[in-house]
């Protein structure tokens, strides 16, 4: 007999070696299109998935964000402040669910975008996978995703590990916030790994990649080209971006500087792209000696 089968949820592979504990399936989130944003840590994501709500609010769509980082600093600058975290709520009623309300945990933030950080384990204990499951369950418990037309997790940052790989096991779509350097690129070729493992067994695909505080995107189309990927989107690297977030907000709360609105252009070029569908991409990451080869300087 396999270890696997003395261990409860643990059905299938996803991936060589992977002993990743399963997502109830009845938590399944339905009726909302689910993008998953991933990138190397300190890339932007947080910065790109805020931006990208708050575009999607902006078409009429009803949003929610879910931040996935025990920094709990996911949605900020749209609520303006740093929110409560699920997992300390649910200490404060010693895990008992039942006795939260919607409002202890969901917060709202600019232009209607609904804010939930499900915080993470102390460090060195516990799984995120459990935090997110968590997480999910009491918005569907609550019927806070029956109204929601899209969900973003934002997810920390590279993945290595089975559960912070969980929202996948959600997503329709998961989206790489890139750099035009060689750790960023490196590490997207990482993550395509690990969602193309997820979607053996999940309905998650790989949407595309966004490039993100660069002046230029000569490196990732490259790399692109190589495995067979797309680059969604261009965010310029640019001092308003910065700003915006010493500000706690989001670039569509920000004066209408040239800049500004130029990013504000693309984040709804993107989220009107995403809304639309995006084909399902299914690149093929390279070795890590390939990569190196391909992206390094003799």
């Amino acid at each position: 007999m396999s270890p696997k089968d003395d261990i409860p949820n643990l059905r299938g592979l996803d991936g060589d070696g992977s002993v990743q504990v399963h997502q109830d399936a009845s938590m399944k989130i339905e009726g909302a299109r689910v993008f998953s944003v991933y990138g190397k840590g300190g890339i932007g994501k947080s910065t790109t998935s805020s931006n990208l709500s708050a575009a999607f609010s902006h078409l009429g769509k009803r949003v929610l964000q879910i931040g996935c980082d025990p920094k709990h600093d996911s949605t900020f600058t749209l609520t303006g402040s740093l929110v409560p975290t699920v997992i300390d709520i649910l200490k404060e009623v010693d895990f008992h669910p039942e006795e939260l309300r919607p409002e202890d945990f969901v917060f709202e933030g600019y232009n209607g975008v609904r804010c939930v950080e499900a915080g993470g384990p102390p460090a060195g204990t516990g799984c995120g996978g459990y935090v997110v499951g968590q997480t999910v369950k009491l918005l569907k418990q609550h019927h806070m995703l029956d109204d929601t037309d899209v969900v973003i997790f934002d997810v920390l940052g590279d993945v290595v590990c089975g559960g912070f790989a969980a929202p996948l096991q959600h997503a329709d779509r998961a989206l790489i916030v890139t750099a035009n350097d060689f750790d960023s690129i490196y590490a997207m070729n990482r993550i395509i790994a690990a969602v193309q493992a997820k979607s053996t067994n999940y309905k998650v695909r790989l949407a595309g990649c966004v490039a993100n505080r660069s002046k230029d995107t000569d490196e990732v189309d490259r790399y692109c080209a190589r495995v067979g990927f797309r680059r969604l989107g261009h965010m310029p690297d640019v001092d308003a971006i910065r700003r915006s977030r010493l500000k706690k907000k989001t670039l569509f709360e920000m004066p209408d500087e040239e800049d500004i609105v130029r990013c504000r252009v693309e984040y709804l070029r993107l989220a009107e792209a995403l809304w639309n569908g995006t084909e399902a991409l299914a690149p093929a990451p390279l070795p890590d000696r390939e990569i190196f080869e391909l992206l390094g300087f003799d």
